[in-house]
């Protein structure tokens, strides 16, 4: 590409991030970072009456948990600011003029009431109300009305709206990355509102001047403004500006694959829809959030890029890098991508598999001191005595808690996995699985587990290797059929029979817990 490439991510504070915005705010990312291009945050706050207090800072939070921070942006390298667009009101009504000047755009007065009456009335007759071409000189604007008429209004102070002057009778031929090409009769556009007599200006007069200040070369949105692209197209034209070129994204669609996928759909089928917890300031209300919730950013992120875009290989896992790398917004479909929020769990498994275990045990050491806290003071309220690990809890070596990490996450998805996982590596069990014990406890099984448990006190060097060789040994030397002796030894070690390698949990739990932990089970049989 000749034109150095500068993409924007354009959202609204109107409330959290949806997890659609996130995905467009990752495709632009990922193309600028390919092109070795500027990735720009840009508020669109033109409409203050839906302004959300915190929903700025919620959008810049949530980019820069997902790995994807922009390179420019409101208080980052204002090279082109401000980039908030309620502090560039001061810049559209220029542009707004200069539209009128041209011929391209008019002044109209038509009340609400009256638009409204109109719009009821062709309803009743199986109509739609468009305003344009065909009715534009009935209504109330300074192409129909007396020049004179028209300044007299504008200096009374009448309230008035600025639109776009819709041509007729032509076909515009518009191009999209991701659609190819597209064509549209004029005829059947509307004459959009620019610009208000507030001072604000729409969306789309805003969107285009900022693109255009702001040397944005690609625009990389959302499908459900593909309606505005040929207006965009034109406003492009009549200012004589070059366009951008443009790329709709397509929708996320609901895991049922019908229809665009909401909140509602995240709070009905259990998964949230937002990168970030959200706390509505109105209501109170807490929305989940996928950190919150125990999801890897880079999880988040492999997840997402695949929500319309593919590699065209089988290759499913991919950093960050690895997606800068390989994404062509050519690859992108246009249908509807599916939110399957299994394969996001399937994701975050993985990538629980490669974090780092010091920090998964920093994570982890929090909620064991939460647990053990809930079983002491039941202990306490019922005097009941529950053997828990040697060391008090809130002395737990974090190496100790890494070790178990180690052993037990290849079965976790989440963090919060981890205690269920392996709470016996830090309390004794104090009951048995139902179950287990009838497939595990017979007649004989107190005399072979009080034999493991001689030969457990008697190792001197208690390593897993010679523990697994000793007792091994004596099963085999005896012809003791081993689910004999293991199964019961695992069901006093965890209470089910259920976690890693026997002789892993020894070791861990050394041998005085051991003994412990054996003695209760044969006092239980």
């Amino acid at each position: 590409m000749t034109k150095d490439v500068r993409v924007r991510f354009a959202p609204s504070p109107t409330g959290p991030l949806h997890i659609g915005g996130v995905r467009t705010a990752l495709f632009n990312y990922l193309f600028a970072k390919k092109h070795n291009g500027t990735f720009v945050l840009r508020i669109e706050d033109t409409d203050q009456n839906r302004y959300v207090e915190g929903a700025e800072d919620y959008i810049v939070e949530s980019l820069n948990w997902c790995n994807i921070p922009f390179d420019e942006g409101p208080n980052k390298n204002e090279k082109f600011g401000p980039y908030k667009q309620s502090e560039r009101k001061h810049l559209y009504k220029q542009y707004a003029d200069e539209l009128i000047e041209k011929g391209h755009a008019y002044y109209a007065f038509d009340t609400s009431e009256t638009l409204d009456f109109h719009r009821k009335d062709h309803e009743a007759n199986g109509k739609t109300f468009i305003y344009n071409w065909h009715n534009r000189l009935k209504l109330s604007n300074s192409l129909s009305l007396p020049e004179n008429e028209v300044k007299t209004k504008l200096d009374a102070g009448d309230d008035y709206v600025i639109r776009f002057k819709s041509p007729q009778d032509e076909t515009l031929h518009l191009k999209d990355i991701i659609r190819g090409d597209i064509k549209i009769e004029t005829n059947v556009l509307d004459d959009k509102v620019l610009f208000k007599s507030d001072g604000m200006p729409t969306y789309h007069l805003a969107n285009i001047v900022d693109d255009h200040l702001m040397e944005i070369s690609h625009v990389i949105r959302g499908e459900e403004w593909l309606p505005s692209l040929a207006l965009h197209y034109q406003l492009y034209a009549a200012f004589g500006w070059e366009a951008p070129q443009f790329a709709h994204l397509p929708l996320i669609l609901k895991p049922t694959g019908k229809g665009k996928l909401s909140k509602r759909d995240g709070d009905k089928l259990g998964f949230p829809v937002f990168p970030l917890e959200w706390k509505d300031s109105k209501s109170g209300d807490v929305s989940r959030g996928y950190k919150e919730d125990g999801y890897f950013a880079e999880a988040m992120a492999n997840f997402l890029s695949f929500l319309g875009w593919n590699p065209g290989t089988e290759q499913e896992i991919f950093s960050l890098e690895e997606l800068i790398n390989v994404f062509d917004l050519e690859r992108v479909n246009k249908a509807g991508a599916r939110f399957d929020p299994d394969k996001i769990k399937w994701f975050n498994h993985h990538y629980m598999q490669v974090q780092d275990n010091n920090k998964l045990a920093e994570q982890f050491r929090l909620i064991i001191n939460d647990k053990l806290d809930v079983i002491q003071n039941k202990s306490e309220e019922s005097n009941n005595e529950i053997a828990t690990s040697q060391t008090p809890h809130n002395d737990i070596d974090v190496n100790y808690i890494e070790m178990v990490v180690a052993l037990i996450k290849e079965r976790a998805t989440f963090v919060s996995d981890f205690w269920d996982l392996s709470h016996f590596f830090f309390v004794a069990p104090d009951a048995y699985d139902e179950k287990a014990s009838k497939k595990a406890l017979k007649a004989e099984t107190a005399d072979i587990l009080a034999k493991v448990k001689e030969l457990i006190v008697g190792e001197e060097d208690f390593s897993v290797k010679n523990l697994q060789n000793t007792i091994k040994g004596w099963i085999l030397s005896n012809e003791i059929g081993f689910g004999k002796v293991m199964m019961p030894l695992r069901l006093a070690l965890v209470g089910t029979l259920q976690g890693p390698d026997v002789f892993d949990i020894i070791f861990m739990i050394g041998k005085t817990e051991t003994v412990k932990r054996i003695d209760a089970i044969i006092d239980s049989i």
